[in-house]
C-alpha cells in the first residue's frame, strides 16, 4: 500500500472480527505493523491495560464502524473516545450503511470510507486510499461491474482471509434457507465464532441444550451469516448416526471424488481425507445424540465442525457450549416483531409464562397471530398446558413443544424408568434448580422411584439419562427442568399418579433443614427452598406438616428484604389456616404477625395497621398482656403508628412494651433491645434528642455484647445511632459509624438489601453535610437506582432517596432538575401518606426552598405558609420542622421585600442550638 511503514491498532466489535482480520492481513502484507487483540493478546491479559498500551504505541487507529461497534456495552466506545481525546489519527471504515443517528456526535464530522457492498478489489482499493490518502489515477479505472477471478492462496504468513460480507454462497453448499424470524442470540453467535476461530486444526464445537431451545436455529443462522468465510458448508442430519456416511457420500459426489461402486463408508472416508488438506470448510452435524457414534466421523484439518445436540456430555470430543433460554430482552424483541401491537407488559407476562423458551415463543406467536388474543392464550396455557403447546406454527422446529417432550419422555421411559420417575417428581417441584442433596436425603422415603432405595448410584445414573435426552440441565449440585416441560408432564399424569408424586414432594420439602431464617448465613439454602415452596404449581399451604416451614420461609423473605413474596405467601397461608383452624388459633395469629410486618415493609402502613391491631387484640384477649407474642404484636403496632406519624401514641406503647420486656426478660434480651431501639427512634421524631442518643448508645453496646458486631439487629441499631448523630450535627462521628455499618452490611447482606441501601443513603447524606458533594451525589444516584429496581418507585425508601438527591442537586445549583424530583416526590407522598404526614410536609418544604432558589418567591411563600400551618397543628410551634419552615418563610418574605412581615414572623423566636440540617 505504501513504502512508509506505520503501526495500526484495529478497533472493532466482536461480530466484525472477520473484517478486522481481513484489514489486518492486508495491512501487514503492505509492510505495516498491526495490533489486533485476537492475534496479539493472550487469555488472561488485562483488556484495559493492553488497549491502553496499544493506543499509546499506534500511529493511528483503524476503526471499523458498524451498528454493533457503537453499542453502549462494548469496549470499542472506550477505544474511540480515548483516541479522539488524545487527538490521535483515527481512520474510520464503514462496514454497513449507517444513519446519522447511529454515529456518536464526536465522530459524525469525520470522513469515512465505505467497505460494504464492494467486491474484494474495490474494497482493497478503498482500504489503500483510507490509509495513504487519495491519488489521481494514471490510467483508466478498472470497470467495477465484474469481480476479477480469485487469485491463489498465499503460501506464507497467515492464510489470506476471504472478504467479509461477500455475497453469494460457497461453491459447495446444502444448507436450507435462512429463518427470517431469527432474533437475539448475538452473544452466543459471537462466542461461537470466536471459539471456532481459536485453533489451527479442525475445531469441533458442540451446542447442547433441551429441545426447543434453538440449537438448530443458531447453527443455521451461523452458517448463513458467515457463509462468506467458507468455500464449503455441508449440513448433515446426524440424529441417525448410521446415516452419516451416506451424507458424506453425497458430499463426495458434489466434490467429484465419489467412487460409485465403493459404498458409503469408503466414500465418507475419502471425504474426511480430502478435508484434511482443504481450507475454509464447515461441517454441521445437527441433532447428534451419541458422542461415541459421532466421534469416528469427525473431520480433521483446517476447518470447523459444529454439532447440535440435546446431550451435554461431549467431553474429550468437542468444546461444549450449553445453551440457555432467551434473555428476557431477546424474548421481548422477538414477540414485538412477531405480534405487532403487543404492549411491553403483555409481552413480558407472556415471556414469563413461557419461561423464555424460543420454541414456545414461536408457537405462541403462531397461535396469537392466527386469531387468538394474548390474554386468552395465557389463560389456556395455565389451564391446559399440554393441549395449547400442541398448537402453533413454529418454522424451523421439527415438532411442537408438547410433542417434543412426549417423544423424549417415551424414549426415556422405554429404557430408563427410574429416570422417568425422577423427571415426573421434578415436574411437581418448582422451576428453579433442584438441589441433588434433597433427593439423596429423601430417597429412602420416596414411593414413586422404582428400584433399590439403597442403590447409591441411582441418582447419578438417572440424571445422566435426563441430561442425554435434553430433559434437564445438570450440574454437580443441582438439576433443573424447564417450567413448560414440567407443565406438560403434569398434564400427562393421571390423578392417582399425581397424588403419589405430591406425597413424595411433601416428603422432600419436609426433610430439608436450611437453618435459622434470621441468619444471613442460612439465606442461600432458604432461598432455594422458598423458591419451591412458593412455586405456583406446588400446592403446600393446605398441608399441616409444612406450615412451620412456610412460616419460617416467610421470616427469611422478610429478613432478606423481599416483602412482596412474603405478603403473597402469608396471605395464602393465613386464609387456609383461618378456614381450617379459626381466627384465634396461634398459627393464624403468627401468620398475621408476619403478614403485618411484611405489609409494613412494603410501605403500605394503612393496610398493615388493621392486620397488626387485630392480631394484638386477639393475643391480649387470649394470651394476656405479658405473653411474648402479645408484646411482639404491641411492638409491631407501635412501629406502624410511628411510621404513620402518630408519635405520641407510639411512645406510650413503646414505653409500656419496654417496661414489660425488661421485667420479663432482662435488659439484654433481643426483644428488650428491640423495644428500647424503637422507643429511641420515637423520641428522636419527637425532638427529644438527648434522651434518644443516650438510649441508642446504651442499646447498641448491649446488642454488640449479646449478638455480635455483624448481627443484622446490631447493624440496624448502629444505623439509627449514626442518623441521630447526624441530626445533632456530629457529622464526623456519624460518618465513621455509617461507613463501618455500610461495609459490614455489604459483606453480610449484599449491595441491594434494603438495610444496605439505608446505610448507603446515610453515608451519602453525611458526605453532603461535610462538603463532599461529588461523592455524595454519586452514592445517591447509585442508591436511588438500586432502590427503584428492588423496591419500586412508590416505596418510602425510594422516595427518601429521591428527596436526598433533589436536595443535593439544589445545593449544586441544578435547580430545575431538583424541582422536577421534588414535585414528583411530593405528589407521590401526598397520595400515599396524606397531606399532613411529616414526610409529605418535608417534601413540600424542600420544594419551596428550590422554588426560592429559582426566584419563584410568591409560589415558594404560598407553599411554605401551607406547610407551616399544617406543622403547627400536627407538630407544634416549637418542633424543629416547624421552626425550620418558619425561618425559610421569613427568608422568602424578605426576598420579596416584605421585611416587616418577616420580622413579625420571627418575633419572639429565640435562637435554638443548631440541630443539623434536616435532609428531607
Amino acid at each position: 500500500m505504501t513504502t512508509t511503514s506505520q503501526r495500526f491498532f484495529i478497533s472493532y466489535a466482536g461480530l466484525d472480527r472477520p473484517w478486522a482480520e481481513w484489514v489486518g492481513w492486508h495491512l501487514e502484507r503492505a509492510d505495516h505493523q498491526v495490533i489486533l487483540d485476537v492475534w496479539d493478546w493472550s487469555t488472561g491479559d488485562n483488556f484495559v491495560e493492553r488497549m491502553d498500551e496499544a493506543l499509546k504505541q499506534a500511529d493511528a487507529v483503524v476503526a471499523l464502524f458498524s451498528k454493533s461497534y457503537f453499542d453502549a456495552e462494548r469496549w470499542t466506545r472506550e477505544e474511540w473516545t480515548a483516541a479522539v481525546a488524545r487527538r490521535e489519527r483515527i481512520i474510520p471504515l464503514a462496514l454497513e450503511p449507517l444513519a446519522a443517528a447511529d454515529t456518536p456526535h464526536l465522530l459524525a464530522p469525520r470522513l469515512h470510507k465505505n467497505l460494504h457492498g464492494l467486491d474484494e478489489t474495490a474494497a482493497l482499493a478503498a482500504l489503500r486510499e483510507a490509509i495513504n490518502g487519495g491519488t489521481r489515477p494514471t490510467s483508466p479505472p478498472i470497470f467495477p461491474g465484474k469481480a476479477p477471478a480469485a487469485g491463489p492462496t498465499e503460501a506464507e504468513g497467515r492464510t489470506k482471509p476471504r472478504l467479509p460480507g461477500s455475497t453469494g454462497q460457497p461453491d459447495v453448499w446444502n444448507v436450507r434457507r435462512r429463518n427470517p424470524d431469527f432474533a437475539g442470540r448475538e452473544t452466543v453467535i459471537v462466542r461461537l465464532r470466536e471459539s471456532l476461530l481459536s485453533g489451527q486444526q479442525a475445531v469441533v464445537q458442540a451446542l447442547h441444550g433441551m429441545g426447543g431451545i434453538g440449537k438448530t436455529q443458531i447453527a443455521l443462522e451461523y452458517a448463513h451469516r458467515f457463509s462468506g468465510q467458507y468455500d464449503l458448508v455441508w449440513w448433515i442430519d446426524a440424529e441417525q448416526s448410521d446415516q452419516i456416511p451416506v451424507h458424506y457420500t453425497e458430499l463426495a459426489d458434489r466434490l467429484g471424488i465419489a467412487k460409485p461402486d465403493a459404498g458409503s463408508d469408503p466414500n465418507a472416508r475419502a471425504v474426511l481425507h480430502h478435508l484434511r488438506t482443504r481450507q475454509r470448510w464447515l461441517i454441521v452435524l445437527d441433532n447428534a445424540e451419541d458422542p461415541a457414534q459421532i466421534a469416528p466421523w469427525l473431520p480433521e484439518g483446517p476447518g470447523h465442525v459444529l454439532i447440535t445436540s440435546r446431550n451435554h456430555n461431549w467431553r474429550g470430543i468437542a468444546h461444549p457450549t450449553g445453551l440457555d433460554v432467551f434473555t428476557r430482552s431477546d424474548s421481548l424483541a422477538y414477540l414485538g416483531t412477531r405480534i405487532p401491537g403487543t404492549t411491553a407488559a403483555q409481552a413480558d407476562a407472556l415471556a414469563q409464562d413461557l419461561g423464555d423458551l424460543p420454541l414456545a415463543l414461536a408457537q405462541a406467536a403462531g397461535v396469537i397471530g392466527s386469531g387468538m388474543t394474548l390474554d386468552r392464550y395465557r389463560q389456556l396455557l395455565t389451564g391446559n398446558t399440554a393441549r395449547i403447546l400442541q398448537e402453533g406454527d413454529a418454522p424451523g422446529y421439527p415438532a411442537p413443544l408438547a410433542a417434543t417432550v412426549g417423544i423424549a419422555t417415551t424414549r426415556l421411559d422405554d429404557n430408563h424408568p427410574e429416570a422417568t420417575a425422577l423427571l415426573r417428581l421434578g415436574a411437581f417441584l418448582g422451576p428453579d434448580p433442584i438441589p441433588i442433596a434433597w433427593l439423596e436425603s429423601a430417597r429412602p422415603h420416596l414411593s414413586t422411584i422404582p428400584g433399590d432405595p439403597d442403590d447409591l448410584m441411582w441418582l447419578h445414573t438417572s440424571l445422566q439419562h435426563l441430561g442425554r435426552y435434553g430433559l434437564a440441565r445438570i450440574d454437580h449440585e443441582t438439576f433443573q427442568i424447564h417450567r413448560l416441560t414440567q407443565a406438560v408432564l403434569r398434564d400427562q399424569s393421571d390423578s392417582a399418579q399425581t397424588e403419589r408424586v405430591r406425597d413424595d414432594v411433601t416428603t422432600i420439602l419436609r426433610t430439608i433443614e436450611p437453618g435459622d431464617p434470621e441468619s444471613p448465613d442460612s439465606w442461600p439454602a432458604w432461598a432455594s427452598l422458598t423458591s419451591h415452596l412458593t412455586a405456583r404449581n406446588v400446592l403446600v399451604a393446605d398441608l399441616p406438616e409444612l406450615r412451620p416451614t412456610l412460616q419460617q420461609a416467610a421470616v427469611f423473605l422478610i429478613r432478606s428484604g423481599q416483602p412482596r413474596p412474603a405478603v403473597d405467601l402469608l396471605t395464602s397461608l393465613r386464609e387456609t389456616c383461618t378456614a381450617e383452624l379459626g381466627p384465634d388459633h396461634p398459627e393464624v395469629l403468627t401468620c398475621s404477625q408476619y403478614l403485618g410486618h411484611a405489609t409494613s415493609d412494603l410501605g403500605d402502613f394503612m393496610s398493615a395497621r388493621p392486620i397488626i391491631e387485630d392480631a394484638h387484640a386477639r393475643r391480649r384477649r387470649i394470651l394476656r398482656d405479658d405473653h411474648p407474642d402479645t408484646l411482639q404484636s404491641a411492638n409491631d403496632l407501635a412501629a406502624v403508628l410511628a411510621a404513620m406519624d402518630m408519635h405520641a401514641e407510639a411512645r406510650l406503647m413503646d414505653e409500656d412494651t419496654l417496661a414489660r420486656r425488661r421485667r420479663l426478660f432482662g435488659d439484654d434480651h433481643p426483644d428488650t433491645l428491640q423495644s428500647a431501639m424503637n422507643l429511641a427512634s420515637t423520641l428522636s421524631d419527637l425532638g427529644e434528642h438527648s434522651e434518644c442518643r443516650h438510649m441508642l448508645e446504651a442499646t447498641l453496646t448491649r446488642c454488640r455484647n449479646a449478638l455480635g458486631d455483624d448481627h443484622p439487629h446490631t447493624l440496624r441499631y448502629a444505623t439509627n445511632l449514626a442518623a441521630e448523630l447526624s441530626h445533632i450535627g456530629e457529622y464526623t462521628e456519624a460518618r465513621r459509624l455509617h461507613e463501618d455499618t455500610l461495609n459490614r452490611r455489604r459483606r453480610t447482606l449484599g449491595d441491594d438489601h434494603p438495610d444496605t441501601l439505608r446505610s448507603a443513603r446515610g453515608v451519602a447524606n453525611v458526605l453532603q453535610e461535610l462538603g463532599e458533594h461529588a461523592e455524595s451525589r454519586r452514592m445517591q444516584e447509585d442508591t436511588l437506582a438500586r432502590a427503584r429496581r428492588t423496591r419500586g418507585d412508590d416505596h418510602p425508601d425510594t422516595l427518601h432517596s429521591v428527596a436526598d438527591l433533589a436536595i443535593t442537586l439544589n445545593g449544586l445549583g441544578e435547580h430545575v432538575e431538583a424541582r422536577r424530583l421534588h414535585e414528583d416526590t411530593l405528589k407521590r407522598r401526598r397520595r400515599l401518606l396524606g397531606d399532613d404526614h411529616r414526610r409529605t410536609l418535608q417534601s413540600a418544604h424542600s420544594l419551596a426552598v428550590t422554588l426560592h432558589a429559582l426566584r419563584s418567591y410568591p409560589e415558594a411563600a404560598e407553599l411554605l405558609e401551607d406547610v407551616r400551618a399544617r406543622q403547627r397543628r400536627t407538630l407544634g410551634d416549637d418542633h424543629r420542622d416547624t421552626l425550620r419552615t418558619t425561618r425559610a418563610l421569613a427568608d422568602t418574605l424578605t426576598a420579596m421585600g416584605k421585611r416587616y412581615a418577616a420580622q413579625k414572623l420571627l418575633a419572639g423566636k429565640k435562637p435554638k442550638r443548631r440541630l443539623g440540617r434536616k435532609r428531607r
